[in-house]
């Protein structure tokens, strides 16, 4: 008994796969957003934010602009702020970290410091005794030289510079148009704020803040929990505790 084969030809099995793909090709064209957004959404780490102030919404930017972490939501000890908090959904209050601590890995610190201090440390070192991870934030728009240092939990802020051989420690503000000039010290848990300048070879020691526009001389000493105001330039080295509010160059306070 004679029997046909009905074996594929090779032209015919080439003809499949060129359909199959053109499909293919055809399908991901059409709906190449969704595909977009799921491939780059599945590639984010998820982080949780612990603050819901305006610095909080400064911060969201960066993050987003940064592109490394998918924001699941805001922690805030007002129970009367309104959420969304631009777009992103208000989860609860700082009695919920340790209980999302066990759904999520990284955090990231949103309270803003001026005149406080305590509640950034107080968050800090809850987090690390939660053993999650606390990453170190950098706007894109920002310039970290490779030969500068930056702690965990800290953040630099669009279009500030932080310059070869500075070393920035944990908790961190570096914000937006700061300069970190060469082989300057930031300790942990301080704020530099908008357009200030750290000039070179300074140190400013732990939980200190200094304002908008301040300029510190190079290679003096700020201690611990200063308070420096906007504007204000300092040419001496300040003993810890110093509330600096004007400048000594000029009779009239700030």
């Amino acid at each position: 008994m004679s029997h046909k084969s009905y074996t594929t030809t090779p032209d015919k099995e080439e003809k499949k796969q060129r359909e199959l793909e053109r499909r293919v090709l055809v399908l991901l064209k059409k709906h190449r957003p969704l595909v977009s957004s799921l491939v780059t959404s599945s590639k984010k780490e998820a982080i949780i934010l612990i603050g819901g102030g305006g610095h909080c919404r400064s911060c969201i930017d960066v993050i987003e602009m940064e592109g490394r972490f998918a924001i699941r939501g805001i922690l805030d000890a007002n129970e009367s702020l309104r959420p969304p908090i631009l777009t992103h959904d208000l989860l609860g209050k700082e009695e919920d970290i340790q209980k999302l601590s066990k759904t999520y890995r990284h955090f990231f610190i949103t309270v803003g410091q001026i005149k406080e201090w305590a509640p950034r440390v107080r968050l800090y070192n809850y987090l690390k005794s939660l053993h999650v991870m606390i990453p170190t934030i950098i706007s894109p728009l920002a310039h970290v030289s490779k030969y500068a240092v930056l702690g965990e939990g800290s953040i630099v802020m669009h279009q500030a510079i932080v310059n070869s051989g500075a070393h920035v420690g944990n908790n961190c503000i570096i914000n937006s148009n700061a300069l970190i000039e060469h082989d300057a010290v930031i300790e942990d848990h301080c704020h530099i704020s908008t357009a200030a300048v750290v000039n070179g070879g300074t140190t400013v020691k732990r939980c200190s803040f200094v304002g908008s526009k301040a300029v510190i001389r190079e290679g003096i000493e700020v201690g611990e929990a200063c308070i420096i105001g906007a504007g204000v330039a300092v040419m001496h080295s300040l003993q810890s505790g110093s509330l600096q509010k004007y400048s000594p160059l000029l009779t009239a306070e700030f």
